[in-house]
């Protein structure tokens, strides 16, 4: 079997969602972290793609391997993994397949619920990943956004900022671009409504065309079923 980099050990924001115990080279993991890390990487891109079947079967797997461990909090971190797209998605819920477990997750883990939730304080910062411990009381927010190099975590941040009422316009434009680049119709679509709800308080009529021609451009792109 190829031996993989684990999806959580390079410098982007998840990393507390480890699914494995350490990111060294060897020994190699064993077959049911390197499926679930499969798994996983392809549910969170099938669910910012906007095509939520196929998230689905690929978190249900990603679930089953994990499961094989007995371990409640490893599910609870892979619980938490899905939730962090839905925030980058403006899907705001209550995380509920991990409140199921959150009795058996770790400080870490419980921290980053509480961040997706947009309820950290200070003393949750440490236990962030480091990409979004500089968020917590930036000022101005969209400047650390922007210094955030992952695009997923980039989002997630976004989408934690706007559930505080954080969420400027210049955080809003970052969080569209980042979207847009990747191709992530999921999320692009979120943002850009945000955008066209502003546009329309605002009064600002060739603005709200001007969005509404990129939101029916991306829905266009949709996948045919």
């Amino acid at each position: 079997m190829s031996q993989r980099t684990p999806w959580f050990c390079g410098a982007g924001g998840l990393a507390a969602l480890a699914l494995l115990a350490g990111c060294s080279s060897a020994p190699p993991p064993p077959d049911w972290q390197m499926n679930a890390q499969g798994a996983a990487e392809r549910g969170v891109e099938a669910w910012l793609s906007g095509v939520a079947a196929v998230a689905d079967a690929e978190f249900t797997r990603a679930r089953m391997e994990v499961s094989r461990t007995g371990e409640p909090a490893r599910l609870a971190r892979l619980a938490l993994l899905r939730c962090a797209a839905e925030v980058a998605s403006l899907q705001f819920d209550d995380c509920p397949a991990y409140a199921a477990l959150a009795a058996d997750a770790a400080p870490a883990e419980q921290a980053y619920a509480r961040y997706l939730a947009g309820q950290a304080g200070p003393a949750d910062a440490e236990r962030l990943p480091p990409a979004h411990q500089a968020l917590l009381g930036a000022a101005p927010p969209a400047a650390a956004l922007q210094a955030v190099a992952d695009p997923l975590s980039r989002l997630v941040a976004a989408g934690v900022l706007l559930r505080r009422g954080q969420a400027e316009p210049a955080l809003i434009a970052v969080a569209v671009d980042t979207a847009a680049a990747q191709g992530w119709r999921r999320p692009l679509l979120a943002w850009l409504g945000v955008q066209r709800q502003r546009a329309e308080a605002a009064g600002d009529k060739a603005e709200v065309a001007r969005l509404q021609r990129r939101i029916t451009l991306v829905e266009a792109s949709a996948p045919r079923r």
